[in-house]
């Protein structure tokens, strides 16, 4: 999920149409056949790096195709700018919420024909669970580092929110800048993310626990101390750290025994449920739309849409302690 500040409204802050760019050009892919190292870059800076629909499914079919290709033994995941992401792509997803022929969410589910196929209708358990089911399934872009059978490796930095915490949470490593802020706004106005057990298991309960109720984000070290991160450097450090791991992992064993040895991790992660958390949190998503908001809530709406969902969030987010803030502005300001 998106933190909106320094994002555009649907219809644009200033009054002008919102167009995201092409999956092409926000999800970029460059690998080198020398050291076995590919690439995968958001490429958005000027909307937090937020992936599309179209750009979340490319992203898993990147991952495919790098799984395959013998060419890559290890991805590095990076972001352009100054954030990793600060998560999917909210005007969008509600836009795509609100259209009664529901076309948007036909394309994300890979439906090719969609006016030859009716969407579940609006008020049937189907018309929610069918997204957010899709989103337990690797090619849907959300959990597709879990099935990744090559070694992959986060270089968070900035924001590292909703869809990019999911990323940094299922790769096998994650290099951060000590100015890395991670969460998922999710909790704050939602209530549930879609990798909820895995951030339960990696992070440990309590402190998962906290991260959901408070809907704080924590900071590198505090992921460092709690095991989620593997090392926290200075921004003007963090490439190389991250590129020395890549050709270390890349140099360190053949492809084929990373192959075995993510096949042991997965089926360990397995035994312990990790797929069966993804669905249990689809269904708590579905049905969590019944939940009756409290009065002083914010709720991502249509009317919150309409009004203008950047100023929303700001305000709702000066309510909370600074450093419980998801906006970097917004904690700054109570310096």
């Amino acid at each position: 999920m998106t933190d909106i500040s320094g994002t555009k409204d649907a219809t644009g802050t200033n009054g002008t149409t919102y167009e995201p760019s092409s999956a092409e050009e926000i999800i970029l892919y460059s690998k080198d056949p020398a050291t076995k190292i590919a690439t995968i870059t958001f490429n958005r800076p000027d909307h937090l790096n937020a992936p599309t629909a179209d750009a979340r499914l490319r992203y898993a079919d990147l991952l495919h195709r790098a799984e395959i290709d013998d060419d890559v033994k290890v991805v590095v995941i990076r972001g352009v700018g100054s954030n990793l992401g600060s998560g999917a792509d909210i005007p969008e997803a509600m836009a795509m919420s609100m259209d009664p022929t529901a076309s948007g969410w036909l394309r994300e589910l890979r439906v090719d024909d969609d006016s030859a196929v009716n969407f579940p209708p609006l008020g049937s358990f189907r018309h929610g669970a069918a997204i957010t089911n899709w989103y337990a399934n690797a090619a849907a872009g959300c959990r597709s580092l879990q099935e990744f059978k090559k070694i992959s490796i986060v270089e968070a930095k900035g924001y590292c929110y909703g869809w990019h915490f999911y990323q940094a949470a299922d790769a096998d490593l994650v290099i951060s800048s000590d100015d890395t802020l991670f969460g998922h706004p999710a909790f704050r106005y939602i209530g549930f993310g879609p990798r909820m057990w895995t951030w339960a298991q990696t992070m440990g309960i309590r402190r998962f626990q906290e991260m959901v109720f408070t809907g704080r984000p924590f900071t590198a070290q505090e992921m460092y101390d709690c095991g989620f991160a593997n090392k926290v450097v200075s921004r003007d450090q963090l490439e190389a750290e991250v590129d020395k791991y890549a050709l270390a992992c890349a140099r360190n064993r053949p492809a084929d025994t990373i192959f075995m040895q993510k096949i042991f991790f997965e089926l360990m992660k397995q035994n312990q449920g990790e797929y069966m958390g993804s669905m249990l949190t689809a269904l708590f998503e579905t049905i969590g739309n019944h939940a009756k908001p409290d009065a002083q809530e914010l709720t991502l709406d249509e009317d919150t849409l309409s009004a203008g969902i950047n100023n929303a969030v700001k305000d709702f987010d000066e309510g909370f302690p600074p450093d419980f803030r998801l906006s970097k502005s917004a904690r700054r300001r109570a310096e």
